[in-house]
């Protein structure tokens, strides 16, 4: 199990560092121009995925904080009980980086950093960082292990 830890606390620095490198680099820009088609930005998160809840006056900030204790603890519950299951416990390790990641932003800001902007023909798609990107990957990567485990299964 110790590996997959590795894997998860590996995603938390990755995703705090950036966080604390463009909170530097845009302290005074808000807003930089990457590629035709990637921007980094800095957005404040008070809600989650999509900015759910981001205006609903506070109390969503402690329901995040423990929604996000609550899905770690479960993790890691899986994670002590399929270790030997590469796959599932990638997905696992990744998603519970991500969650660590942006649990540790509403514990100390109370908002998460958000700064990655992928645009395509005036579209963005709503801003986001290396713990939402851990999270997609991690919920990806569940899906197609469950695919893959039913395939076995016939």
């Amino acid at each position: 199990m110790s590996s997959w830890l590795l894997v998860a606390a590996a995603i938390v620095v990755l995703d705090q560092l950036t966080k604390i490198l463009v909170g530097i680099y845009l302290q005074t820009e808000k807003f930089v121009s990457i590629t035709s088609w990637l921007n980094l930005v800095l957005v404040y998160n008070t809600g989650a995925a999509f900015s759910f809840l981001a205006s609903a006056g506070g109390w969503q900030r402690y329901f995040f904080i423990v929604s996000s204790i609550v899905i770690i603890a479960g993790i890691l519950f899986f994670l002590r009980r399929n270790a030997g299951q590469r796959l599932f416990s990638l997905a696992l390790s990744l998603i519970l980086g991500g969650a660590a990641g942006n649990l540790i932003d509403r514990l100390l800001y109370g908002q998460v950093t958000d700064f990655i902007d992928f645009h395509i023909w005036g579209w963005h798609w709503p801003a986001f960082n290396v713990a939402d990107s851990a999270i997609t990957i991690g919920a990806i990567l569940l899906v197609i292990d469950e695919i893959r485990r039913n395939r076995r299964s016939r």
